[in-house]
């Protein structure tokens, strides 16, 4: 029985987004302790705030403070945080009603245990001691049985406003290979490239998926293909990846291995980067120990005539 391949997977993009004037008071009022809702038309007040009515769709721009304590309105127990949770012991999720809004806040409530929690009971804000203006400034939620929080009188109106943030996406998960890839990861290991010839139209793709994408019947036909092959189409990268030694400019392209139908990613090195062309050809290079090419280089081979990969570009 072969081994089958799994490893850790992390997919992660740093999203930046500019904020518009609602949410821009919002998240400013935050770093300043203060809570802001915006006001419908018939009078219900949405916490968090929202530029466009929800039942309506009309624009909203009323600010008005709501209360820094609350009730909780449903909730569910964390047995076990996950990095980057606003706690990092067991809490409970919340949604908080606060007082003087129509509408729940989600956040965490730091409480002793799920027995500590109930629908109904009164919470506060704790502010995060470091606060920039994002809904991380709200530490928490903590369990409460004092009078309601006093309004500060604020109108939405602060010096430097929050203009924008950066909101980090990011999924973890393990992934398997499965059986027509598992295949070609354990040949390049042997510095083969091998893909799969579909039974019906004859095409070699690499790397294989198990099916052929264009006629959707199984594959299990193994074919090496290369080593060399050619450049269809490529991009110049200026702008450096997190945790990638590789400095900017680079080209990063497609290329077709010979007798394969299916051109596969790889980074054009050995050349500059602004000599790169279509129809270049170019081999793969190997590091000590490497279970992939670490790039592909110009073979010296005159160009491929656009005539033999225009169906690959």
């Amino acid at each position: 029985m072969p081994e089958v391949l799994k490893a850790p997977l992390v997919v992660e993009f740093p999203f930046t987004r500019s904020l518009g004037p609602v949410q821009s008071a919002f998240l400013t009022g935050l770093r300043e302790r203060v809570v802001l809702g915006v006001k419908t038309r018939d009078g219900r007040t949405l916490v968090p705030p929202v530029e466009y009515d929800p039942v309506t769709s009309e624009d909203l721009g009323e600010l008005v403070e709501v209360g820094s304590t609350g009730t909780v309105s449903t909730w569910a127990w964390n047995h076990e945080p996950r990095r980057g949770q606003p706690l990092d012991t067991p809490f409970a999720w919340v949604l908080v009603k606060l007082d003087g809004a129509d509408t729940a806040l989600l956040h965490a409530l730091d409480a002793p245990g799920p027995d500590a929690v109930h629908t109904g009971m009164r919470v506060r804000v704790r502010w995060a001691e470091e606060r920039s203006g994002a809904i991380t400034d709200i530490a928490c939620f903590e369990p409460y049985d004092g009078r309601p929080a006093e309004l500060t009188g604020s109108d939405g109106r602060f010096e430097d406003m929050v203009t924008g943030i950066v909101a980090p996406a990011r999924l973890d998960y393990t992934y398997s290979p499965g059986r027509a890839q598992s295949g070609y990861i354990n040949a390049l290991s042997d510095r083969r490239a091998v893909g799969e010839r579909c039974p019906s139209c004859h095409k070699v793709y690499v790397p294989p998926r198990g099916a052929c994408p264009t006629c959707g019947v199984a594959t299990s036909e193994q074919v090496e293909v290369g080593p060399r092959g050619t450049l269809t189409t490529y991009c110049i990268v200026n702008i450096k990846a997190k945790n990638l030694d590789i400095e900017v400019p680079y080209v990063y392209g497609h290329i077709a291995l010979d007798g394969a139908d299916l051109a596969l990613h790889g980074r054009i090195g050995g050349i500059p980067y602004d000599q790169v062309r279509m129809g270049l050809r170019v081999e793969p290079v190997w590091t000590d120990g490497g279970r992939f090419p670490d790039h592909y280089r110009p073979t010296g081979e005159p160009d491929a005539d656009y005539d033999t990969y225009k169906e690959l570009v």
